[in-house]
């Protein structure tokens, strides 16, 4: 679980912006953080802050946002469209995180979003878009030479948000991280919903990708053990997932993956000799095998469990 808001993105300390605050020395150090106080605000409560914001802060001085509670965040959609109306003054906005909520605030899976497609569009020069949470989440497929960095931290990931990433044409993308989770919370991306990314045709630029927190981890593995992106790659993450034996295996027996500078598997159900022969394999990469699990059972049922659910 996410246990502790963000004190840092993008590189820059995140300050929470309060209307008729005194602002730093320098408004464009910090990523400014919007959240409103009551889980159970109106939604006028978060227009009234962005409004503030515009006023307040000098729109170029707003480099990055980070977005907290913005009022029954398990029940109605974030107002991407407040966020892309303000495009005109914040004209120097690259990065973006929306929802940065705990499980006491919210758990992941209730977490809604709604049509993320708008604020790619009104930012052309965005670099980095954080998303998490995937209740009701959509997203179409775009053309957006500017963003670097997308990642998607969900308890379950829909098949047509996964779809439209993979049909999106994002040139200059180094990472890319795919929180897959489970089926009971909506993740029903299979790995037919992941070919366009593990081919990699419209990922030129990428090097850091993460299908990670998977239910049906081995057969990712195995879809990645051929992959063609997988060659250009320096980081793979299938972390956090429920992979056993079978799909090490399987990377074990496909591409070769020594050119990687990481390979992240931590929270895992490998069996301690498996785990072993993959850090042998790749003496001159960072493997982590760390955080082993143990399945559950319960009346004869065997279980094994994502790091990231609920």
């Amino acid at each position: 679980m996410i246990r502790s808001h963000m004190s840092s993105f993008a590189g820059m300390p995140v300050v929470p912006f309060t209307p008729g605050m005194t602002l730093p020395d320098d408004p464009s150090a910090v990523a400014w953080r919007l959240e409103v106080e009551d889980f159970e605000a109106e939604p006028e409560e978060m227009a009234a802050l962005v409004t503030a914001l515009r006023a307040e802060v000098p729109g170029e001085a707003v480099r990055a946002l980070v977005i907290g509670e913005w009022g029954s965040a398990y029940e109605r959609a974030l107002p991407v469209d407040l966020l892309a109306d303000a495009a005109k003054d914040w004209t120097a906005l690259r990065a973006v995180f929306l929802a940065d909520l705990v499980s006491e605030q919210c758990e992941i899976s209730w977490l809604t979003h709604g049509d993320l497609t708008p604020l790619l569009t009104a930012y052309p020069e965005l670099e980095t878009l954080w998303v998490r949470g995937a209740n009701e989440l959509t997203l179409r497929p775009v053309r957006h030479t500017g963003l670097r960095e997308l990642g998607f931290q969900t308890g379950g990931l829909p098949a047509e948000v996964t779809r439209a990433v993979g049909d999106s044409d994002l040139p200059a993308l180094r990472r890319l991280d795919l929180w897959l989770g489970r089926q009971d919370y909506g993740g029903d991306t299979g790995t037919d919903d992941l070919a366009a990314v593990l081919a990699g045709d419209r990922l030129p630029a990428l090097r850091h990708l993460a299908v990670c927190n998977a239910e049906f981890a081995d057969h990712v593995a195995k879809a990645v053990a051929t992959a063609p992106v997988v060659s250009r790659l320096e980081v793979l993450d299938l972390s956090m997932g429920v992979l056993t034996d079978p799909g090490a295996e399987a990377l074990l027996a496909g591409q070769p993956l020594t050119h990687l500078r990481r390979l992240d598997l931590h929270h895992h159900f490998l069996s301690p000799e498996v785990a072993q022969r993959l850090t042998d394999a790749l003496p001159g990469v960072q493997v982590d095998v760390s955080e082993p699990q143990e399945p559950d059972e319960y009346d004869g049922t065997v279980y094994r469990f994502t790091a990231v659910g609920e």
